[in-house]
C-alpha cells in the first residue's frame, strides 16, 4: 500500500534495527482517513472469503479491525489482555508475550462471540515475532471457527513471525513489508500484486 509506505517513510521513527515508532499516525495519535483506507484495502483483499467476524487484540489493532469490519459489514471482536469483572462467562484464552512491553498476557475472548460457524479474519497493526497473532489463531481454533487469513498493517519481514504463521498454512496479507531498517535507511519488500 503505497500511501502507507510513504507515511512510514515520512513520519515513522526507527529507534533501532527492530523497533519502529509509528505513534504519530497509527497507534497513539491516529490518522482516521489512513485507517479507513487500510480497512478498505483489507476488505478488498479478503472479500471472497465469506468472513463473518474480524478479530484483533487490544489496543493498537482495534481501529484497524473496526475499519476492516465496517468495510466488510461484519462485527469485530477484540481479545482482552486482562479479564474484566464484567466478563463473567466462559472465555477462550491463550498466552501472548509482548515484545514491546516485555510482559506476558493471558488474552481472552468471550465464548458467546465466536463459534464453529464463524469465518474469522485477524487484523493487527504489526507482524513481527508473531506472538499476538499466534495467540489469536489459538483462540479461533479452540472455538472451532475457521481462520481465513491475517491482515497485518506493517510487517517486519526480517523477524520470525511470518515464517511461524506460514507453517500453519494461514494466508497472510501485509500492507507494508519492511525488509530491513536502521536509523538512516528503510527498505520495503514490494507487494507481489498491484492490489496493495
Amino acid at each position: 500500500m503505497k500511501e502507507l509506505q510513504e507515511r512510514i517513510m515520512r513520519d515513522g521513527k526507527v529507534l533501532s534495527e527492530s523497533v519502529l515508532k509509528v505513534d504519530s499516525f497509527l497507534n497513539h495519535q491516529v490518522d482516521p482517513q489512513l485507517t479507513m483506507n487500510i480497512g478498505q484495502t483489507f476488505a478488498e483483499l479478503f472479500k471472497d472469503e465469506g468472513i463473518t467476524k474480524v478479530l484483533t487484540i487490544e489496543a493498537s489493532g482495534i481501529h484497524f479491525a473496526m475499519a476492516t469490519a465496517f468495510a466488510l459489514g461484519v462485527p469485530f471482536i477484540y481479545a482482552k489482555k486482562k479479564k474484566a469483572i464484567t466478563l463473567s462467562e466462559e472465555v477462550y484464552a491463550a498466552p501472548v508475550h509482548s515484545f514491546t512491553r516485555q510482559e506476558t498476557y493471558q488474552i481472552s475472548v468471550s465464548r458467546q462471540y465466536l463459534s464453529a460457524e464463524d469465518r474469522v479474519l485477524i487484523v493487527d497493526d504489526f507482524l513481527a515475532t508473531g506472538a499476538a497473532l499466534i495467540g489469536l489463531t489459538q483462540i479461533i481454533k479452540e472455538s472451532g471457527a475457521h481462520t481465513v487469513g491475517i491482515g497485518a498493517v506493517i510487517e517486519k519481514s526480517f523477524q520470525e513471525g511470518r515464517g511461524l504463521l506460514e507453517q500453519t498454512g494461514i494466508r497472510i496479507e501485509s500492507l507494508a513489508r519492511i525488509k530491513s531498517m536502521s536509523v538512516n535507511h528503510m527498505e520495503f519488500i514490494e507487494p507481489a500484486t498491484s492490489r496493495v
